[in-house]
């Protein structure tokens, strides 16, 4: 699986964040073998596990577990790389987090981010994949702290949540929690979560301007297209290859398999212009195909291999993909041969 990256200006702001909390950064970089010069590089990427890594490293030199919170001190737009720029041009933050969903890869990978409405309003939620390592509970508080706050400075206004949801267990300290976020804290929940009151999202912001938004929207655009060779499409495809044998794949196992929501792997898929059922289909008459060019295989074989447990759905299916029977298809391939 190709290895998650958080993007060098979010990994400044948790150096910043660390370093405000009296850490030496420089030192931490150099004992867990980062490069320190490459957050000045604006195309850099971190892989996710050395973030990981670093988070932990903190809280054991700091000997404090909320150290993430301080995050909350250095989030502004380039923090954000150019998805902070497009929140701050939408004209609210009902269509800001819109946009910090869709461009969210750009931040860092590893978050999984989702904003829905709910009864009681809208709900921004979280969570933070990690890949080889389990992800540090920091990173994931210090992006509710950062977000928040961002929020905050955005409307010129003390946003209050009516709620903040964390996955983890209470802490001891709960202090600096209320401090920073100046609502109910829920622990134990199913992902972190931001609550927000409907009429606060709606509420338009001073720093709109649609014709920022939509330049914005096409250098995040631009941006995404680095990412080509990590396309979730592509990465699905190999995952499909792997499961059709063991009979027609479920969108939940190939989403489990990428680490992701099954909300998030359509909406990626989504971005990429396809849908999980067009990807599976594509991917079955593609393999037919090479089955096929296999004088070995006979047309009962290919059908299981393609995961299709009843053989007359996958001449069906055949038929509508090119035309012909399978067998029909293959006599043709050998007369051009």
């Amino acid at each position: 699986m190709t290895e998650r990256t958080t993007s060098s200006s979010w990994a400044q702001g948790i150096v910043q964040a660390l370093e405000s909390a009296g850490l030496d950064c420089r030192a931490l970089f150099a004992e867990l073998g980062l490069d320190y010069a490459a957050l000045q590089d604006p195309d850099a990427r971190f892989a996710q596990d050395d973030m990981t890594r670093l988070w932990h490293r903190a809280v054991a030199v700091s000997g404090d577990p909320a150290v993430g919170l301080n995050m909350a001190r250095q989030v502004r737009p380039a923090a954000l790389n150019v998805v902070g720029y497009a929140l701050m041009s939408s004209r609210n933050l009902k269509e800001g987090f819109a946009r910090l969903v869709r461009y969210q890869r750009i931040i860092a990978e590893g978050a999984d981010l989702d904003f829905q409405p709910c009864a009681q309003g809208y709900r921004l939620s979280l969570t933070i994949q990690g890949d080889r390592l389990p992800p540090a509970p920091q990173s994931a508080e210090g992006s509710l702290a950062g977000c928040l706050t961002f929020c905050r400075w955005l409307t010129g206004d003390a946003l209050r949540p009516l709620e903040v949801c964390f996955q983890g267990p209470q802490p001891a300290d709960l202090e600096p929690y209320r401090q920073l976020f100046q609502a109910p804290l829920r622990f134990g929940a199913p992902r972190y979560a931001l609550l927000f009151r409907e009429a606060d999202v709606n509420t338009p912001l001073p720093t709109a301007n649609e014709a920022l938004a939509q330049l914005h929207d096409r250098f995040a655009g631009e941006y995404l297209s680095r990412f080509a060779d990590s396309r979730v499409m592509h990465r699905a495809r190999q995952i499909l290859c792997r499961l059709l044998p063991q009979g027609e794949p479920r969108r939940e196992a190939v989403a489990q398999a990428l680490c992701l929501s099954e909300r998030t792997l359509q909406r990626r898929l989504q971005e990429e212009g396809g849908s999980f059922q067009q990807l599976l289909d594509d991917t079955r008459r593609d393999l037919a195909e090479q089955y096929l060019a296999q004088p070995d295989l006979a047309p009962l074989e290919i059908a299981y291999l393609l995961g299709f447990a009843d053989p007359s759905n996958f001449y069906r299916a055949f038929k509508r993909w090119f035309g012909v029977t399978p067998g029909e298809y293959r006599l043709a391939a050998r007369a051009r041969r």
